[in-house]
């Protein structure tokens, strides 16, 4: 009596697991059914798009091996709009990425760093001047109008301990070092310049008339540390400090 209870309790609980198992298996197949990937795969299996369940079933082997090589592009999308993570400008690299202990050092009329190695354009292109300006150390002065991405039309300077390794009308792109920057205790600073390339954007009156002295951060110069913090470059240290000044209407205002 005893062994033929166990059995009987054996078939009880194999019947109920197998119909379990059944019930799963169908739900799920019944959603396949109702995936368009699944119903594509099924076609080129040579199902048609109503199969029944054991239709599907049948062939749940292939389907799942195609099902299962397609790339992940929902994780892809979820990690690409992380919250908190800016997505950087179409068309423009990080300028200092060839710079070695590139060290952040403040927003002034543009945005100070130290360190040395080559400095790439910020995206496409056309140098507007490349030499020396002795109103700023070390003298080197470079500026550049860009003519692609979200800054198109406006004018950026490269100042300070850079040597140019580019030309006036020379044009230009996001692999073109244009400059190489050295250790000469000055560093380097680089920000949004005039039109005309004479100097910083800040010192017009559309930008507050903000000079050498003061005060600082600028609203300009907070802009373009934006866009390279976009960039992958490190922050300046005062970015989050109030800013003094304007940002004309011609620039963006979200990097």
């Amino acid at each position: 009596m005893r062994r033929r209870l166990t059995r009987v309790a054996a078939a009880f609980i194999a019947g109920s697991v197998l119909l379990a198992g059944g019930w799963f298996a169908a739900a799920h197949w019944r959603a396949l059914a109702s995936h368009p990937t699944a119903l594509n795969q099924a076609d080129v299996l040579g199902s048609s798009a109503g199969g029944t369940v054991p239709d599907l079933i049948g062939k749940r082997s292939a389907v799942l091996g195609a099902l299962f090589t397609e790339q992940p592009k929902i994780v892809g999308i979820a990690v690409a709009g992380r919250p908190g993570r800016a997505a950087a400008p179409a068309g423009y690299l990080n300028p200092f990425r060839g710079v070695a202990a590139l060290i952040p050092e403040r927003i002034d009329e543009g945005v100070d760093f130290g360190g040395s190695g080559p400095v790439y354009a910020l995206g496409d292109a056309v140098i507007t001047n490349a030499g020396q300006s002795a109103g700023w150390p070390g003298g080197g002065w470079i500026t550049y109008r860009l003519t692609n991405g979200p800054g198109a039309g406006l004018t950026v300077y490269l100042a300070e301990d850079v040597t140019p390794t580019v030309q006036p009308g020379q044009r230009v792109s996001a692999s073109t070092v244009i400059a190489n920057m050295f250790n000469w205790g000055d560093g380097i600073e680089i920000g949004w310049a005039q039109a005309s390339g004479v100097s910083a954007e800040s010192e017009l009156p559309e930008a507050g008339g903000i000079g050498g002295a003061g005060p600082f951060p600028t609203r300009v110069g907070v802009n373009f540390d934006e866009l390279l913090h976009s960039l992958g470059v490190p922050a300046a240290p005062n970015l989050t400090e109030p800013a003094y000044g304007l940002l004309p209407s011609n620039y963006p205002t979200r990097w």
